[in-house]
């Protein structure tokens, strides 16, 4: 999966199976005209895969489930496609289309190509098409193996190591590092007051937020909701804060500052995530449920506005006695974003 996520950022191709059906795969974001040239020797019929979020911004029907597949012209440059899947580039060239999808059952590979896109930061769009068989130098994974890596990510997950860190207002704070067996980014607890496995901790899922946490962005409220948070938990006596890899909602840190862009022009957060090609919120809460469960909590006081976290950790196991609210006061720059979080249905 590593292996695979670097070859797409590097812009190479990757090959994804599914039973004896092989797809190449590449991302559009970092795709060269020379490679596009390559491709069209190589492959017959060549596509540009997008996302329904995306095909719903450019008014494409769906006729495909999942993901939505166009043909690639002859003459179509890396720069047109990149055109189409970006969104920031959408004032710049408004006139876009019309487009006519595919409407024959596509390729599994097309839609795991979206995902392990997703997976490697990079916009959900692909170049992509059938080849009969792939050199040993491509990096090759299977459509299942994509598709189940959240889950295998959750399975091997350890504890790789843990240690004593004072912080203001929590002097006795233990750090406890997770990786998974994938190489992937690894995910921390903060641990205040060594709190019993013999009751519901009270705990706080929070995803990192670069531009929120360090550097204090009035853009969103996560910086204070991760410093209250710890505040809290030190006053309650004790508790658990889950500080997970899963900057801008899932969607990177460097697909956030395009969402930023997109509310610039005046989308919501929401809005600026769809015409990217994500959906609202690509957070899944398995690794946070396994950190749970390493830790030996069983049951949780889960500090959160947001009802979705409540349903996701205990569909993973973990009971949620309590929802304990975890709100701050807006600014004149973060006030839009938490009205928007109302109108998804968070609970304030």
């Amino acid at each position: 999966m590593e292996r695979a996520a670097h070859a797409l950022r590097e812009g190479k191709a990757v090959a994804v199976k599914s039973g004896r059906e092989i797809v190449i795969v590449y991302a559009v974001e970092t795709m060269s005209d020379a490679k596009l040239s390559a491709a069209r020797k190589a492959v017959k019929h060549l596509r540009l895969v997008l996302t329904h979020a995306r095909a719903h911004t450019l008014k494409i029907r769906l006729y495909t489930p999942d993901v939505v597949a166009l043909p690639i012209d002859a003459k179509d440059r890396v720069q047109k496609l990149r055109a189409i899947a970006d969104p920031t580039d959408d004032m710049a060239e408004p006139m876009k289309g019309p487009f006519e999808a595919e409407r024959a059952k596509l390729p599994a590979g097309f839609a795991a190509g979206i995902k392990l896109a997703k997976l490697s930061g990079l916009l959900p769009a692909i170049v992509a098409g059938r080849v009969s068989n792939v050199e040993n130098s491509v990096a090759a994974i299977t459509a299942k193996d994509i598709a189940d890596y959240e889950n295998e990510a959750a399975k091997t997950l350890k504890i790789v190591t843990r240690a004593r860190v004072p912080l203001e207002g929590a002097a006795n704070t233990e750090l406890v590092a997770f990786r998974s067996a994938d190489g992937g980014p690894e995910h921390y607890a903060i641990v205040v007051n060594a709190p019993s496995t013999a009751t519901p901790v009270l705990a706080r899922l929070h995803s990192e937020c670069f531009t929120g946490d360090l550097l204090g962005s009035l853009k969103c409220d996560c910086g204070p909701q991760l410093r209250g948070a710890i505040d809290a938990i030190a006053k309650n006596g004790g508790g658990v804060l889950l500080y997970l890899a899963q900057e801008g909602r899932g969607i990177g840190l460097i697909n956030k500052l395009r969402a930023y862009r997109l509310q610039d022009q005046g989308f919501d957060t929401l809005e600026a995530n769809e015409r990217l090609g994500f959906e609202a919120d690509e957070r899944l809460y398995g690794i946070a449920a396994k950190m749970l469960k390493l830790l030996g909590y069983k049951s949780v006081r889960l500090m959160t506005n947001n009802p979705d976290k409540v349903s996701s950790l205990e569909k993973y196991g973990v009971t949620v006695a309590e929802r304990v609210q975890h709100a701050f006061p807006t600014n004149a720059h973060n006030a839009g974003y938490i009205a928007t979080k109302a109108r998804a249905g968070h609970l304030f």
